[in-house]
């Protein structure tokens, strides 16, 4: 009988077991292997509890964040064959999708797909080992061998395949730490930087982030690269004591990668996307002269702490009657493009995903280990980091369940 071994029961770890114990039927025997007391603690927690666990776009590689942009398209192929959401069908789990191509279990419940999920895990026979805490991976003989801490006290256990769905280093509070990137490392691989991603950003000048603490605005961010646009977001911007939140904001911490983000980053906040700078001043002239009060001019706009620190920056006078035509294209052009200087990622606490990882240049369309037969890194192990929006876990349990099928069908030698 064929031994399995997976390291990790998150998304990706949950979909390998599953896909190689129906795949490999009676002839495999199918152990996962995870630090945390119960199996699926980050997946709880996914979609502010509704587990966005898909998205209706999430074939398209311009969605992901990664350094190897043509082995990507590849491996979302390959996923794509796999058919994530018919298997989820096949499962009995009922999905719904939002108005932006979001999908979700039908109930809105993540704790109902980590339920069906472990409900396939014991009907299947899968061996499940909580508290136990991969500590290394080696071979012995002709199959490999993991060394594992478990009840404190440590033992080695073998398996003809061993499939690393550990995950990165985002979200540490659900026991992650980036012990996947470093096993690959150690395994051969090489390793893309690891970054938070799907974070929110530090911005400089902390005096003016306090004034603006708490605040939320609709509007357009840009990330540029000193003064050349690079992608832009639309959505709830929202301003924290130390920087910029939302997931406007926070799906373009993708694009600061180490080594590969601009030399010269800024984020430019457009507050009123459906005008053009000219057409603004001008409306701001006119509603100055029916409101001159400072404290009407911003009512029904936005706060009014938003609108004193535009003013500001604007360099206007105090009463809006005494702003000469100069002075409202001025404030057009901050509205436009309120500028925030050297943006920086926040820490794994806040991040969503990891950014960077195993190179996907190191792994076959299976996900194994190129070079190391019947060794498979899969989920956020690897350098892909989704968009917001359901990409991240398509990509955990599209890749856990190609690489389960993978191992359960490939002949052991």
């Amino acid at each position: 009988m064929k031994e399995i071994l997976i390291l990790g029961a998150g998304a990706s770890g949950l979909a390998a077991a599953i896909g190689a114990a129906q795949t490999g039927g009676k002839g495999v025997r199918v152990t996962l292997l995870d630090q945390n007391p119960a199996p699926g603690k980050k997946l709880l927690a996914t979609g502010n509890g509704r587990c966005n666990l898909d998205n209706q776009a999430s074939g398209d590689p311009q969605r992901y964040f990664t350094a190897s942009p043509g082995e990507l398209a590849v491996l979302l192929e390959g996923i794509g064959r796999a058919d994530v959401l018919g298997w989820f069908q096949e499962l009995g789990l009922v999905t719904r999708a939002d108005e932006e191509g979001r999908l979700y279990p039908y109930s809105n419940q993540a704790a109902d797909l980590t339920g069906l999920l472990l409900r396939w895990v014991e009907r299947l026979g899968i061996s499940c080992r909580t508290g136990c805490r991969i500590l290394e991976l080696g071979q012995k003989g002709r199959r490999y061998a993991v060394q594992v801490e478990e009840g404190g006290a440590k033992r080695l256990l073998t398996a003809d395949r061993v499939i690393c769905a550990l995950g990165g280093s985002a979200g540490p509070q659900f026991g992650t730490g980036g012990f996947g990137p470093a096993l690959a490392k150690r395994c051969g691989g090489a390793c893309e930087p690891l970054y938070p991603c799907l974070t929110p950003l530090r911005c400089g000048d902390p005096a003016r982030m306090q004034k603006l603490s708490g605040l939320r605005a609709r509007g357009v961010v840009t990330l540029l690269d000193g003064e050349t646009p690079l992608a832009r977001e639309e959505g709830e911007i929202q301003f924290a004591n130390y920087g910029l939140s939302g997931i406007c904001v926070m799906q373009l911490s993708g694009l600061l990668a180490p080594g590969r983000g601009p030399a010269r980053p800024v984020l430019s906040l457009d507050l009123f996307p459906q005008q053009e700078a000219d057409a603004l001043a001008g409306w701001f002239a006119r509603r100055a002269a029916h409101l001159p009060d400072p404290g009407a001019f911003w009512q029904g706009l936005m706060d009014q702490r938003l609108g004193e620190a535009l003013w500001a920056d604007a360099g206007l006078a105090a009463s809006p009657d005494r702003v000469p035509a100069a002075g409202w294209q001025a404030l057009a052009r901050v509205c436009k493009g309120w500028r925030f200087e050297q943006p920086t990622l926040c820490g794994w606490k806040q991040a969503q995903t990891t950014g960077g990882g195993l190179s996907l240049k190191e792994v076959e369309p299976d996900f194994q280990l190129k070079g190391c037969r019947g060794l498979y890194f899969v989920g956020e192990t690897l350098d892909c980091a989704g968009s917001c929006g359901g990409f991240n876990l398509h990509w955990a349990f599209g890749s856990g369940l190609v690489a389960g099928r993978s191992a359960a069908k490939s002949e052991t030698t």
